[in-house]
């Protein structure tokens, strides 16, 4: 375990007063700020902090604290939504990363899946040993948001609906078609189920797809809810689409315009 010595008495109190000034991540222009000193003094701060192991750069000008407990900075990011918030805001955690949050897998992904404005050139980034996941949405898609406390932070998240909504939009975003019909399952029997916020989403999203997934997985995995399947096919737009684009589909299911793999037909018929 790391102890206080080599950081002197000074360096203890401007590092106490930056801690208690921010929340969970720090950057040059704050520290200045906060200690009254230039940015450049401020970065040599950090700089000295971290080669004494008490700090681990995230990315020029963004650091952290390094756990008393870490004997390395060389170390996991102890919050990875933090830092994905400071970092690539607008944005919220999505996908795969809000399904495991909000208990609708039992999966554990290492990838953090983060929907953001920003067009990030690397969208696959590997920071401190966490991996993301950078997806662009437009502004506007930034609704059906819930936040979740990270300390002092506000992070947001998508709720159960849109988390939904999203990977129905893309399944690449759930792990793939049948990894979200788990998570689907899950959710129709979760106290969040709510399929008429689910189409109010889908609408807002504007993306057709949804509807034909979204009403064939009604019919195969909740075949009472025809009110669900009636408003799906009231927004279904035309054209043919894939179960999952990632998947061969040989199969066209017309009464949802939607290509499935051979194996996901249950019953004769369903492709006439």
């Amino acid at each position: 375990m790391l102890s206080l010595a080599g950081i002197g008495k000074t360096d203890r109190e401007r590092m106490a007063a930056i801690l208690r000034a921010t929340k969970g991540t720090i950057s040059v222009d704050e520290a200045a700020v906060i200690l009254g000193v230039s940015s450049s003094d401020a970065a040599k701060m950090l700089a000295r902090w971290t080669k004494s192991g008490w700090m681990t750069r995230v990315r020029r000008g963004l650091y952290v604290q390094v756990s008393l407990e870490s004997r390395t900075t060389d170390v996991v990011l102890e919050d990875s939504w933090l830092v994905a918030d400071r970092l690539f805001a607008p944005c919220y955690i999505g996908g795969w990363s809000a399904a495991e949050y909000l208990d609708l897998t039992e999966q554990i992904f290492s990838t953090v899946v983060i929907m953001t404005v920003q067009k990030p050139r690397d969208r696959r980034p590997s920071i401190k040993g966490t991996a993301f996941w950078l997806r662009t949405v437009p502004e506007r898609a930034l609704f059906g948001l819930k936040p979740v406390w990270r300390g002092q932070v506000k992070v947001l998240i998508s709720d159960p609906s849109r988390t939904l909504v999203d990977m129905l939009s893309d399944p690449a975003l759930g792990g793939g078609i049948r990894s979200v019909a788990d998570m689907f399952s899950a959710y129709l029997r979760s106290k969040d189920k709510d399929l008429e916020l689910m189409i109010k989403y889908a609408q807002q999203l504007g993306n057709g797809a949804v509807f034909k997934r979204l009403g064939f997985f009604l019919e195969t995995l909740a075949p009472d809810e025809t009110l669900g399947m009636d408003l799906c096919r009231e927004n279904m737009t035309t054209g043919n689409s894939r179960l999952d684009p990632g998947l061969k589909a040989d199969k066209l299911i017309t009464r949802w315009r939607l290509w499935v793999p051979e194996s996901w037909v249950l019953k004769e018929g369903d492709g006439r």
